[in-house]
């Protein structure tokens, strides 16, 4: 049966026949359904990323503890629903006590719904799913992912770009996973004038679960783009903690060499 409806599906979309408008009230019924039932989700943050990502891979526990940061301050975590790294954040955000939402797509490979999700809704179609992630989020997360995880940011970019979406943050975790793509980015694109370089301060990059909650936070609260003075910030605050640690460490090797050793002196022979 379901072999047979997704055949269908496929048809339907690569016909070009008189059925055609009648696919308008399929469609219809889609954003109906997810608008009625997104509404009451509150504040929420979109988290995407591979499907493939194993429950062993540290990404998986790094999208884990992002959505838990996330639900912490007081965000609903919305992702695909799938496995991998959807799973991982609808995972997190149950165990940061948000709320975790699912927009799980129908494909011909079969994508079961993981188990931890709050709601759950389904959809046949991409881009009615993709007005969801858009218009009930307030900011993306993007972790490591494919093609689709690309289209998801890139097109957030976009709608950013053209001030069709305002105030709306874009994180990128995996600064080496990510690396080789905005270097390109910076040489190509902005090299070839196809786009600016300030275009390159509507994301943010960091490998820290923690920092990305906090520049989607801070971000939120100021209502305003990802600010590039941050980057400078957020590197002099790591580097005065680090030389913090690094003088509480000397200061207690100093106390512990200074302290009058316990042990008896030896009483010499003869």
């Amino acid at each position: 049966m379901k072999k047979h409806f997704k055949r269908a599906l496929h048809q339907e979309l690569q016909s070009k026949d008189s059925g055609d408008p009648w696919m308008v009230f399929k469609i219809m019924g889609e954003f109906v359904d997810g608008f009625d039932t997104m509404r009451d989700i509150g504040p929420a943050i979109s988290i995407f990323g591979s499907a493939r990502t194993k429950p062993s891979d540290p990404w998986y526990k790094a999208a884990e503890e992002t959505a838990a940061q996330v639900a912490r301050r007081g965000y609903s975590v919305i992702t695909g629903g799938g496995p991998g790294m959807m799973e991982a954040a609808n995972k997190g955000a149950q165990r940061g006590g948000g709320i975790s939402v699912g927009l799980n797509i129908v494909l011909p490979m079969e994508q079961e719904p993981n188990p931890f999700q709050d709601i759950c809704i389904d959809f046949h179609y991409f881009f009615t799913r993709k007005v969801m992630f858009a218009k009930y989020a307030l900011g993306y997360i993007v972790m490591p992912g494919g093609f689709g995880t690309m289209d998801e940011f890139f097109e957030a970019l976009t709608l950013i770009q053209t001030a069709k979406m305002e105030n709306f943050p874009v994180v990128l975790m995996g600064k080496d996973y990510w690396g080789g793509l905005i270097r390109w980015v910076k040489k190509s694109m902005v090299g070839a004038g196809t786009i600016d370089a300030k275009d390159l301060d509507l994301f943010y990059v960091t490998d820290d679960p923690i920092e990305a909650a906090t520049v989607i936070q801070r971000a939120l609260e100021e209502g305003s783009r990802i600010n590039p003075q941050w980057r400078k910030e957020l590197a002099r605050a790591k580097r005065q903690a680090a030389r913090l640690h690094a003088k509480a460490r000397v200061s207690k090797r100093k106390t512990k060499s200074s302290k009058p050793s316990k042990r008896k002196p030896r009483k010499k022979k003869g």
